[in-house]
């Protein structure tokens, strides 16, 4: 869905993530959220405080219906 990293204490944040970077795992956070717009709040917030960047990705969950994005089949 998007990236985001902290510059100057602010979230900064970027398409993606995509498959052929190369990249590393650093650790791995859930959050429920209700929509796109409150996972970017949070992966913002996670970013400016950890001083990480981040990568937010949409998991289903049981009995949940694959639900497409903007420009994803």
């Amino acid at each position: 869905m998007c990236g985001v990293e902290p510059v100057d204490g602010r979230p900064v944040f970027t398409d993606g993530p995509y498959v052929e970077t190369k990249e590393h795992l650093g650790g791995f956070v859930v959050v429920d959220v209700p929509d796109d717009a409150a996972a970017r709040y949070w992966a913002g917030r996670l970013a400016t405080v950890l001083d990480w960047p981040q990568k937010v990705h949409r998991f289903r969950g049981p009995g949940q219906a694959r639900r497409n994005g903007p420009g994803e089949k």
